[in-house]
């Protein structure tokens, strides 16, 4: 795993699959806030939740100049089902070899159930109009992370 990112560092530049068929590169993002949030698996209770608290702030966060991105080790496909599925409106970015997760310090040894293993954690890093970071959080709770980060970004009361 590498190291995690930290406020003030650049953020690791990316070109990904997402679930509609085309692809996404973060450097042409450059000149909005963006959101980059790391989940497990698509459709599973924790993940199923953070990405719907997401999509449902989309619209206020977009409002405050962020755009969001959701990256997960799941297909397009399934990526696509999983917004079909519980009508989600923000990006999903497929990281199938889990690539820019090791870069970006999402991927790694965790502890799941008390035991070690290794796998996506659960992570969200926000960036400038520059690409680089302000926020990074690793391991997170999926309940009631979108209010805290909003709290936390200092977003309408985190609402």
């Amino acid at each position: 795993m590498s190291d995690r990112l930290a406020p003030g560092d650049t953020a690791p530049d990316f070109t990904l699959p997402d679930d509609t068929g085309g692809e996404v590169t973060l450097s042409d993002l450059r000149g909005r806030k963006v959101i980059v949030y790391f989940y497990p698996a698509a459709m599973t209770p924790g993940c199923t939740t953070q990405a719907c608290d997401f999509s449902e702030s989309l619209d206020s966060l977009a409002a405050d100049g962020y755009t969001v991105l959701g990256v997960s080790p799941d297909s397009p496909e399934r990526l696509a089902r999983f917004r079909e599925k519980e009508h989600l409106t923000l990006t999903l970015l497929s990281d199938a070899d889990r690539a820019v997760m090791t870069r970006w310090g999402a991927f790694g040894e965790k502890k799941l159930y008390g035991k070690t293993v290794e796998g996506v954690i659960r992570s969200t890093v926000v960036l400038d109009e520059e690409g680089t970071v302000t926020h990074a959080w690793y391991n997170v709770k999926a309940t009631g992370h979108v209010a805290k980060l909003r709290r936390d970004l200092g977003l309408d009361g985190g609402k």
